[in-house]
């Protein structure tokens, strides 16, 4: 007697669309049984998947309706595949070609086939999913495109890049449908635009986008200047598109628990903040090229300018800064601290490239202080401290990959229920930073800077 072949595959099923409908199809027709995995609402949250919008027993009518699985499980943890692998004598295992050798380790116990993602996918198909587009190729973009995955409602469809090899070879890396230099083109293609090109470029494409009526989640900085900031973000109210700069950190859940906390007092009056990031990086990169908007301030000021306008406000004035910096030859600051003067409260960011020192963040209040190890810039967890070390609490949050799709997820929720400020990261608290940043250009272009 013949052997019934099982095939199994997993998912999270959510807003249904027409690359599900045919991994199911596809992974139906490699036996004579299919079961389907859909995983549960615990399970996403474990693994990092965000946002997202249907619950499980919606998601799992969403797969009977095709009529296509003979049996539909619920995938609670990891490492349940394995058990399932030999609780129903599964033959083959199917999984989309975007996880491509990350479930090469149940080949011991079954067939593993990666099915090539399905391409051109119409917004209709989509129902409901953001189609976004990604301008540039670079390490960010790498990132940007599998972080994506875990945020339901995502769908990266497209890449724009002058030069159109470029965009033709990430695009059919990441398995897009589209890449190329034609910009018009480009734009039919998706609903949103992730500019993560040079950052010289990024007032450009955002401003492009925008005219084109697309949402935006632009690159840190996204402008180094507060005109071209308040410009852009007041262009967007006007259009009622969204736009959102990608300073990761500011929408990581244990820092914006830790911000929620320090306001609330948990540890007094914040009196003093520091803040520190560094790495290490060699010419010729990037990041040190003196022909490019580049240098440690540019490139990380951001991210230590971050708390401290989350816990000072945005009405900091440019007379409060002062800054101290170490340059190249070239001109490119390679370290620069910055110090913020109020009263009652003061600020220390420093910044570095191509050396490396203690990447930390801690909040001083007046009955206690908060502690952020590094990296604290991917905040996971932090501990508020006292002067009884008993009453020590840590506290820790999800930080899943890169960080990057807790932005993303921002983005997409607010495009699909079309709000325009996030308390992440506000318009006002964003054109303060590139105030900060023009104000720092400004002082260096003048000689006003220290060697």
């Amino acid at each position: 007697m013949k052997k019934v072949r099982t095939v199994i595959t997993y998912g999270t099923f959510d807003l249904f669309h027409e690359g599900h409908l045919n991994l199911l199809k596809r992974a139906r027709a490699l036996g004579d049984r299919l079961i389907v995995g859909v995983t549960s609402e615990a399970y996403d949250r474990a693994r990092g998947k965000l946002n997202v919008r249907q619950s499980l027993l919606e998601r799992i009518e969403n797969v009977r309706r095709t009529g296509l699985a003979d049996l539909i499980i619920v995938e609670e943890y990891e490492g349940q595949k394995i058990e399932d692998i030999h609780k129903y004598e599964v033959d083959v295992f199917v999984i989309g070609s975007d996880w491509r050798g990350k479930f090469d380790y149940l080949k011991r116990w079954c067939e593993v086939v990666y099915l090539e993602r399905t391409k051109g996918i119409s917004s209709t198909q989509l129902r409901g999913n953001v189609r976004i587009g990604i301008v540039s190729t670079g390490r960010i973009a790498h990132r940007f495109v599998p972080e994506s995955k875990f945020v339901s409602g995502a769908f990266v469809t497209a890449v724009y890049h002058p030069n159109p090899e470029k965009a033709e070879s990430f695009a059919r890396m990441h398995e897009l449908a589209w890449g190329g230099n034609d910009w018009e083109e480009f734009i039919k293609q998706v609903d949103a635009v992730y500019v993560a090109s040079p950052h010289e470029t990024h007032v450009e494409y955002t401003l492009r986008a925008l005219q084109a009526g697309k949402h935006v989640l632009c690159e840190k900085p996204m402008a180094t200047s507060q005109k071209d900031s308040l410009n852009l973000y007041q262009f967007a109210l006007d259009q009622k598109l969204v736009l959102l700069e990608a300073i990761k950190t500011a929408y990581l859940p244990a820092f914006r628990r830790l911000i929620a906390l320090a306001l609330s007092g948990a540890i007094g009056e914040v009196r003093f903040v520091e803040a520190a990031f560094s790495k290490l990086v060699r010419p010729p990169a990037r990041e040190l090229d003196p022909m490019r908007l580049s240098g440690s301030f540019v490139e990380l000021g951001s991210y230590v300018l971050l708390p401290m306008v989350k816990l000072y406000g945005h009405d900091i004035p440019e007379e409060a800064l002062e800054f101290r910096s170490y340059y190249s030859p070239q001109g490119v600051d390679l370290w620069t601290k910055v110090d913020v003067g109020l009263e009652g409260k003061y600020g220390e960011g420093k910044v570095g490239l191509g050396l490396k020192g203690e990447g930390a963040l801690v909040i001083w209040g007046s009955e206690g202080y908060i502690y952020v190890p590094a990296p604290w810039w991917k905040t996971a967890s932090f501990e508020i401290r006292s002067e009884n070390s008993a009453e020590n609490k840590i506290i820790a949050d999800s930080f899943e990959g890169e960080g990057l799709r807790y932005e993303i997820a921002e983005w997409v929720s607010m495009i699909m229920e079309g709000r325009q400020t996030s308390f992440a990261l506000r318009p006002e608290e964003s054109i303060w930073i590139s105030s900060a940043i023009e104000t720092f250009l400004r002082r260096k272009k003048k000689g006003g800077w220290h060697p």
